[in-house]
């Protein structure tokens, strides 16, 4: 997954303990955090996003500090761990600026369009959500990152989703189910590797362990998708016939254009690197946005036609800024807007905000004491696996990234596991079904404000329809209640031992 830090950075990093801290004051700061954000989402609806929860995490993180204080935690240690925080999700922040750079340039060339005008002749509304949750998969497995497949045919989705009538929020979530499933189940994700690391196991036992309650669970959220599809209003396909018309009168459509994005999945399969990638996507956008619509690149600095300085400007305008593209559709007219690499700056600021709060949290050692008290109540297996997915969703509000919410239980959890005569996979298992999907569905967290800027849905329009997202904790949970497909390790060693 290209996220905000790598698997092996957060594989070592120390776990802050203190022993003088009691639960009650590790929670003071969530409490407020929780209170906080929900009055102020009270006030001001989706516009809480554009800056004041972003000093809502900051006013949490002064909570924690003043916790931190009466505990004996100096704030040059606060303040060392909130950088060392914010470094690590540099990579996240050039990739969201690459990714609004990218958008910029694949509208202005006709990429989106394109891919919006065939897949319009292609997917109907039935079909449509269903469609989104299997191809969505297929590009995450792919290249073992949903952040790239929000990127790329996330954002096309979302526009043939809008010119067809369908919610959203619906949309969104069937993009995010399946490139969640595919981040999950593919070799080639950070949070595949980390998990196992974390507990002990084998990444292909992982794996192979962990199709036993994926499996199902994309099986329920196809079917739920399928019969939406049956249900869902839509514009109907003399509507479609219309929008075809206008975007063939904006842009000059052709498959060539498809030879960009191939190139890009093509990069990250071949483990190029996701900034890297986005890139060299973002140069070959312009380069095709001056080939195949010069007059569109022209259009949008006001100039009447193509020149160096008409071609250099609109290129860099559609990078950087916001652009909108003209038609005669209205809904088309609304849909052609990209809004650059500044349209991505709110979210940036979000996730820096975020990680002041996760850093002071992990300083002051609240993590660690949240953690282990939710471990000293797991009296039995399932307690222990409740406990496990409590803490992964724990660490996910409270210190907004998923890596954390992985590595953390993963460490005070294993030997638990072990004690218990549990094989690895079992909480390997858990901590990605309850840690690495669940990440999505937390607005501050980095890959809920991340998804939610790319596909330009709010959290709290999509997390319904993210059923694959919110279902597996549940799944994961209903296996270990009933006793269904618990290794223990006594199997595996009669397995190594047999040679299996």
């Amino acid at each position: 997954m290209a996220k905000p830090k790598s698997g092996k950075y957060r594989q070592d990093e120390h776990i802050v303990d203190n022993r003088e801290l009691g639960i009650w004051e590790a929670l003071i700061p969530v409490f407020a955090l929780i209170g906080m954000l929900a009055y102020n989402v009270y006030v001001f609806g989706d516009n809480a996003i554009g800056g004041s929860n972003q000093f809502i995490l900051l006013m949490g993180g002064a909570v924690a500090a003043v916790v931190g204080f009466f505990n004996k935690v100096s704030f040059t240690t606060m303040i060392a761990e909130v950088a060392e925080n914010i470094k690590s999700t540099t990579g996240a922040l050039l990739i969201l600026l690459m990714v609004g750079a990218l958008a910029g340039t694949w509208l202005i060339s006709g990429i989106i369009p394109a891919m919006i005008y065939y897949g319009l002749q292609i997917l109907n509304p039935t079909i449509f959500l269903a469609a989104c949750v299997i191809i969505s998969a297929i590009i995450s497995v792919a290249t073992g990152s949903s952040w790239t497949t929000s990127a790329t045919v996330g954002i096309a989705l979302i526009g043939i989703g809008d010119a067809l009538g369908i919610s959203l929020g619906m949309t969104a979530g069937a993009v995010l189910s399946g490139a969640y499933f595919g981040d999950k189940m593919s070799p080639l994700s950070d949070t595949t590797n980390l998990a196992p690391a974390m507990a002990g196991g084998t990444l292909f036992s992982h794996i192979r362990y962990m199709s036993l309650t994926t499996t199902p669970t994309i099986l329920i959220t196809l079917i739920a998708f399928i019969i939406m599809g049956f249900t869902i209003d839509s514009t109907g396909e003399a509507d479609t016939g219309g929008i075809l018309r206008s975007i063939e009168a904006t842009f000059n459509i052709s498959g060539w254009l498809f030879l960009v994005p191939l190139v890009v999945i093509f990069m990250i399969v071949r483990k190029t690197p996701p900034l890297v990638a986005l890139l060299i996507g973002t140069l070959l956008g312009g380069l095709f946005a001056l080939l195949f619509q010069p007059d569109i690149v022209a259009g949008i600095t006001g100039a009447t036609q193509l020149n160096f300085e008409s071609g250099y400007k609109g290129i860099l305008n559609a990078i950087t800024v916001s652009t909108s593209i003209e038609t005669d559709n209205p809904a088309l007219t609304e849909l052609f807007a990209a809004r650059g690499m500044e349209g991505m700056l709110p979210t940036i600021w979000l996730i820096v905000c975020a990680m002041v709060f996760g850093g002071i949290m992990e300083a002051i050692g609240a993590l660690s004491r949240i953690t282990g008290a939710l471990l000293s109540m797991a009296k039995s297996t399932f307690s222990l696996f409740a406990s496990t997915v409590g803490s992964c969703l724990a660490l996910n509000i409270t210190a907004s990234d998923q890596y954390l919410a992985i590595v953390v239980p993963g460490k005070m959890f294993a030997k638990a596991y072990e004690d218990r005569g549990l094989a690895p996979e079992n909480l390997s298992r858990t901590l990605e079904d309850s840690g690495t999907v669940t990440s999505v569905l937390i607005p501050w967290n980095t890959c809920g404000a991340y998804h939610s800027g790319v596909l330009g849905v709010s959290v709290a329009d999509y997390f319904v329809f993210c059923i694959f997202n919110w279902l597996s904790p549940f799944t994961t949970l209903f296996f270990a209640g009933f006793g269904i497909k618990i290794a223990m390790l006594k199997d595996k060693l009669k397995d190594s031992r047999s040679g299996a």
